[in-house]
């Protein structure tokens, strides 16, 4: 008998199916090139400030029983959905968020608003406005309902 050598037989390299990239610890940067490829986008990250729905109902109901505060809108941003408010005793821009603005309006620079303040965990050093209402809209400039119209100019 003679001994012939045989190789192994030839296996395709395993190839894993195309998944998204899941954040690693750190989180990517907005400039990473992770961002730029699209795996994450801003959105699937959850947002650290506590919104009006994950707002605990204690602090929803100290903010309700506080008191009202005046102040003009320094920026909005709708796409990114927070802006500030320079109150009107000239303390430091408080943050407000998409979700405690009441009412049609899209805020912009110039609106001036009524708000009660709310502490911002996890140590309630620093406070976001809620209920956020504008009483009078800034003249001579466009407005943007929140379903998308433009009124005024």
């Amino acid at each position: 008998m003679t001994s012939e050598s045989t190789s192994p037989p030839v296996v395709p390299p395993l190839h894993s199916p195309k998944s998204p990239v899941w954040p690693t610890f750190p989180f990517h940067r907005e400039g990473s090139r992770v961002w730029e490829r699209g795996g994450i986008s801003p959105r699937d990250l959850p947002s650290p400030l506590p919104t009006k729905r994950t707002r605990t109902y204690s602090a929803t109901a100290r903010a309700s029983a506080g008191p009202v505060f005046k102040g003009v809108c320094k920026q909005f941003s709708r796409a990114q959905g927070h802006g500030f408010i320079t109150p009107e005793n000239g303390s430091e821009d408080i943050f407000v968020h998409v979700s405690d603005i009441e009412g049609e309006y899209v805020p912009v620079e110039g609106d001036e608003v009524t708000y009660k303040m709310c502490p911002i965990p996890p140590k309630n050093q620093k406070f976001q406005a809620v209920e956020v209402v504008l009483t009078q809209l800034a003249p001579h400039t466009p407005h943007e309902t929140w379903s998308g119209q433009v009124v005024g100019s």
